[in-house]
């Protein structure tokens, strides 16, 4: 199985957690390549089986919480026939975040299996039991 994770990073976090994640897919022999949001074309979505997205909560620390790159994400490539799983990256709460990146990702086609939100003070922690939970869909 092949997988590319976008990802959307302000201050490195959610950077660090696609990397992470990558590790972890690989290490369940998932070939995973992290890519930013701003480099990602049509072909590298078109190769792999998965697409994972993952982006900072934008918003007040406890209001109107939203991914973050609303318009970037709007851009990505058609994730028609694409399996996808998303992430958010938070500090404090991180609201509504998930389910309006959920939505994002299923409007541009894709058909999304799971998400979390990784804490941004316990991103280890949390990118592992994100795989835990999402492994047994990816190695059925």
């Amino acid at each position: 199985m092949r997988a590319v994770i976008i990802y959307n990073s302000l201050t490195g976090t959610t950077r660090t957690a696609a990397h992470r994640l990558a590790s972890e897919l690989r290490a369940l022999r998932i070939e995973a390549t992290p890519v930013a949001i701003g480099d990602v074309d049509e072909a590298a979505v078109a190769e792999v089986d998965l697409v994972v997205v993952g982006t900072w909560t934008d918003g007040l620390v406890v209001l109107g919480q939203k991914p973050a790159g609303r318009k970037r994400l709007r851009a990505l490539p058609s994730l028609a026939g694409k399996r996808a799983v998303v992430f958010c990256t938070y500090a404090v709460d991180p609201g509504q975040t998930l389910d309006k990146l959920v939505a994002e990702v299923e409007d541009r086609g894709a058909e999304v299996i799971g998400g979390f939100a990784v804490a941004r003070h316990n991103l280890n922690g949390d990118i592992a039991e994100l795989v835990d939970r999402l492994t047994p869909a990816l190695t059925a």
